[in-house]
């Protein structure tokens, strides 16, 4: 399989953070429609009732501002998942939602954490660190891009600011980790040519040798079936008429 064969556009590109964001705005706007608070659905760590908030913490969200936040960098990265990592994304995404979830349960302070965030962090931190473990310029080279992007998102793993689940986002900055050392991925080989090889010799390189020391083409290198597929064309431009 080739790189370009590996790296293909499937349904699931577009249709995966289409199916995240109309599920967490769905959610929403049936909160607002119905009248109802389901923040009583999060997780409430070290309590067994808080457990239900490891499945339907991430579809819950406070505020519209909470909401928007979220919906950029979920589209976003797990595009990026589904594109570079297609086998094992669904994969990702269920056991980091789990893992993460479950972690929080553990760490977290005695409150209602809910919000797609925590999912947000298992996916920066498996695409980074898998990316850098893989060496593969490709998967390298989208490693930066979320750190460049979402770089700023390693200050709220920690207790920065009032209001925030700080102890989700570790969760699944860490969650996320432990995927990205845990989960194979098949990464596809990089094309070398004869020059690139560790056993290249130039001297016995078929193509050079029609050449001398100073560049020029040797004519008398060539075989003979060579010689009969070798052919000069010339064209000449008619000079105008004045």
């Amino acid at each position: 399989m080739s790189t370009s064969d590996h790296f293909k556009i499937s349904n699931s590109v577009i249709l995966a953070p289409l199916v995240a964001i109309l599920a967490i705005w769905t959610v929403f706007w049936a909160e607002l429609r119905l009248g109802v608070n389901l923040n009583d659905f999060g997780i409430h760590p070290r309590k067994i009732s808080g457990l239900k908030g490891v499945l339907f913490s991430p579809f819950i969200h406070g505020s519209v501002e909470h909401l928007y936040n979220n919906t950029l960098p979920l589209a976003v990265l797990t595009s990026f998942l589904f594109y570079f990592y297609q086998k094992q994304a669904l994969r990702i995404v269920i056991l980091g939602v789990l893992i993460s979830g479950l972690l929080t349960w553990f760490i977290g302070r005695p409150s209602f954490h809910i919000g797609a965030s925590g999912l947000i962090y298992v996916l920066a931190s498996f695409i980074f660190f898998k990316g850098i473990l893989t060496k593969h310029f490709r998967l390298v080279a989208i490693s930066l891009v979320v750190v460049f992007i979402y770089g700023s998102m390693i200050w709220y793993i920690f207790p920065v600011k009032d209001g925030i689940s700080w102890e989700g986002h570790l969760s699944g900055f860490l969650t996320g980790l432990f995927l990205a050392l845990m989960i194979r991925v098949k990464v596809p080989k990089e094309k070398k040519y004869a020059w690139e090889r560790e056993d290249y010799n130039e001297e016995e390189d078929p193509f050079l040798k029609h050449f001398d020391e100073d560049g020029n083409f040797i004519e008398g290198n060539l075989d003979d079936d060579q010689k009969d597929h070798v052919s000069v064309q010339y064209h000449y431009k008619k000079k105008d008429k004045e």
